[in-house]
């Protein structure tokens, strides 16, 4: 059985996680929409990047499969079309001429059924230009999270991951496997800096507060800070947060 969605705090992501969808600018570039061509920007979050691609000419359908975020994207976006949809399901068949995807696609543990879904989705030739989350994505920040919960949880009881960080390997072979020709991946670091003193508090809370929402209501937020302070002596450098990204860039072709 899967472990449940992660719930979005959609004011937190606006207010102190804008990164997410400014680092995604590249990966338009690297997109490079044409007028009239019909996209999707599969795990569309709150919208902006969608808006990004449709200012380009583009004819844009936003997903995600969070009900939060598509009600902050209707609200941002509220010409654009948004729907709530879940990728490893969704239901288009041979309509799109480019698949769009920034810092989502990790989020979909049943890797291999997005990335059917996604070759049934495209028209051929169609393509797909994707950035997630790659392997060692947060390394640091994982090994603090299951040390902590560990001490609250009972060491056999640390909370299911949500995410899936997979190799460049690894993911060639998922989207090959489904119809796909890889012609382009990389993995590299982009360790990235995080607003404020409260830049990792505001960062786990938004992205891995499920290890803490099961605890009792008053070992959470003690739980929350020692996590904190095992992070402080890598994380924390010259008066700013960094969140340790691995990403996984990879660009691929309907056969």
């Amino acid at each position: 059985m899967p472990p449940p969605k992660t719930c979005w705090d959609t004011e937190l992501y606006e207010a102190h996680h804008s990164f997410v969808w400014q680092y995604g600018e590249d990966v338009v570039e690297l997109l490079d929409p044409k007028p009239g061509e019909h996209i999707l920007d599969l795990g569309c979050g709150s919208g902006h990047l969608t808006n990004k691609i449709a200012g380009r000419g583009a004819q844009v359908i936003g997903l995600d499969a969070s009900p939060a975020m598509i009600a902050q994207a209707r609200q941002n976006y509220p010409q654009m079309q948004f729907v709530l949809q879940d990728a490893a399901t969704m239901d288009f068949e041979s309509e799109f001429d480019a698949i769009f995807s920034n810092a989502a696609l990790h989020w979909v543990l049943d890797a291999a059924s997005v990335a059917r879904a996604i070759a049934r989705a495209l028209r051929k030739t169609g393509r797909l230009v994707a950035e997630l989350g790659g392997k060692g994505n947060i390394r640091e920040i994982e090994c603090a999270l299951d040390a902590v919960a560990a001490r609250y949880y009972g060491g056999d009881a640390i909370p299911e991951k949500r995410t899936f960080y997979p190799s460049l390997g690894e993911y060639a072979t998922l989207l090959e496997t489904s119809g796909l020709e890889v012609r382009a991946a990389s993995l590299f670091d982009r360790p990235t800096p995080l607003e404020g003193e409260k830049g990792m508090e505001n960062w786990l809370r938004q992205f891995k507060w499920y290890y803490f929402e099961d605890l009792p209501s008053v070992h959470r937020e003690s739980a929350l800070r020692e996590t904190i302070e095992e992070l402080r002596p890598v994380l924390f450098r010259n008066e700013c947060w960094y969140a340790d990204y691995r990403r996984l860039r990879i660009t691929a072709v309907k056969a």
